[in-house]
C-alpha cells in the first residue's frame, strides 16, 4: 500500500495530480523489492529542512529524504518526504517538467527504502541504472545524461 499526503498546497497548485504521480512512481520502484507499506509526504522546504536536521544533522532543505522502516516493522518499507521548493527549482534549473522530476525523486527514494544506496561508485551506477530503466518505462528521459539544451550539465545524484 502506498499512501501519499500532500501537506504543501504548492504541490497540487503546480501539479494537480501530484499524489497520483508519486504513487505511480513508488509502485514501479517498489515492484523491484519486497512488499510493504510506503508513506510519501509532499511537503515544503522548511519541513524537509527540519527532518534533515533532526535525523541527519544537516541544517538545510534537500529534494528527497528516505526513512527505511525498522526491521521490527516487516509490513512497512518506510517513509519518503519531498520538498516542493527544492524540487521545483531543480526541475526548472534542469529544464525538465516537474512531474518527471517528481517521478525520478520518488523512485530514488523508494530504492533507498529497498536498501540501495549511492555511497560507492559501483552502487551508484547500479542504482542509477535501475532509475533509468524505470523512468524509461514511463517514457521519461534519462535524468543523468547530458542535455543538449544545457551544455555540459549533468544532474547530480539526489
Amino acid at each position: 500500500m502506498i499512501e501519499v499526503e500532500v501537506e504543501d498546497p504548492a504541490w497540487t497548485l503546480a501539479l494537480p495530480d501530484s499524489a497520483a504521480i508519486a504513487s505511480q512512481a513508488a509502485s514501479a520502484a517498489a515492484a523491484l523489492g519486497r512488499k510493504g507499506e510506503i508513506a510519501i509526504l509532499l511537503t515544503d522546504d522548511q519541513a524537509v529542512r527540519d527532518l534533515n536536521l533532526r535525523f541527519r544533522d544537516r541544517d538545510k532543505a534537500t529534494n528527497v529524504l528516505s526513512f527505511p522502516a525498522p526491521s521490527t516493522a516487516p509490513r512497512q518499507l518506510g517513509d519518503i518526504a519531498l520538498a516542493f521548493g527544492v524540487c521545483a527549482a531543480e526541475a526548472r534549473d534542469q529544464g525538465k517538467p516537474l512531474a518527471d522530476h517528481l517521478r525520478h525523486l520518488v523512485i530514488h527514494g523508494v530504492l533507498h527504502l529497498l536498501g540501495y544506496d549511492h555511497q560507492a561508485e559501483a552502487d551508484a551506477e547500479h542504482m542509477e541504472s535501475l532509475e533509468r530503466r524505470l523512468l524509461a518505462e514511463m517514457n521519461i528521459a534519462d535524468p543523468y545524461c547530458e542535455r543538449p539544451d544545457q551544455g555540459d550539465h549533468v544532474q547530480h545524484r539526489p
